[in-house]
């Protein structure tokens, strides 16, 4: 009979980069549910600025973390605030495929 010394090891070895994949994609998921979670407060934060007569931009962007500064999109057409947000990748052409937006529409008083 043929010695099963070491099987676990060269199993795990061989399974490791599917798991590192897996884990990868989840948190890539997470981190765009996040960004869209993000964009949505950012944009009714732009929305809520324009109907008091404020600054949309500005209120949009300060709605957000630190780091999507240079990551964020903010167009105000007419009355709505529409913020696009890159999420965080480790591969910036994923970042692009998955970018997020959301838009509020501010009511006149």
């Amino acid at each position: 009979m043929a010695s099963d010394e070491g099987q676990a090891t060269v199993e795990l070895i061989g399974a490791l980069p599917a798991l590192l994949l897996a884990a990868m994609v989840g948190l890539q998921l997470l981190s765009a549910g996040y960004s869209l979670t993000l964009a949505d407060g950012a944009a009714e934060a732009g929305a809520l600025a324009l109907a008091a007569g404020e600054p949309a931009k500005r209120a949009a962007r300060a709605a957000l973390p630190g780091w999507a500064a240079e990551r964020v999109e903010v167009s105000v057409e007419g009355r709505r605030v529409t913020v696009r947000l890159t999420p965080p990748s480790p591969l910036p052409a994923i970042a692009e495929r998955i970018a997020v937006a959301s838009s509020a529409v501010a009511r006149p008083r």
